[in-house]
């Protein structure tokens, strides 16, 4: 039974981009075998189930093969299988939907949909509904 450095795994069955993202995630605590956060150097093995988290989804996977390069996408299958809960794939679902509804005031500039909901807002299509006159009436 082969081991492989588990930072070189996730790099080479195209979890992360590059091998120092997958290093990153482990030092930040993303990524977890038995509910124990590892290090980069951690060896693994086959058949262990290895959880990474992506906000706002918890993504489990299933070590098929212990590999250290790269393969081609075709061939992730056989190095890995996915084992994330349903329940996982509804919260990505509902994140989506939500959009940034939880954006936090005065973080960036509004989205194209917020920038026309207050425009239709504000628009002077409402000054016509009432009766008073906008000019100033001069007394002499």
């Amino acid at each position: 039974m082969s081991e492989a450095r588990i930072d070189k795994w996730l790099w080479a069955a195209r979890i992360f981009k590059t091998r120092t993202v997958a290093a990153e995630a482990c030092k930040k605590g993303r990524i977890s075998i038995n509910g124990s956060q590892i290090k980069p150097s951690r060896m693994i093995k086959e058949g262990e189930i290895i959880q990474v988290r992506k906000p706002p989804v918890t993504y489990s996977f299933r070590v098929l093969q212990t590999i250290e390069k790269r393969v081609g996408a075709k061939l992730v299958p056989e190095v890995m299988e996915n084992v994330t809960p349903p329940d996982q794939y509804e919260l990505l679902e509902l994140s989506k939907i939500s959009g940034f509804v939880d954006r936090a005031r005065g973080t960036g500039r509004p989205t194209k949909k917020e920038r026309r909901s207050l425009d239709e807002f504000t628009t002077l299509e409402f000054i016509d509904d009432f009766d008073f006159d906008l000019e100033e009436e001069e007394d002499f």
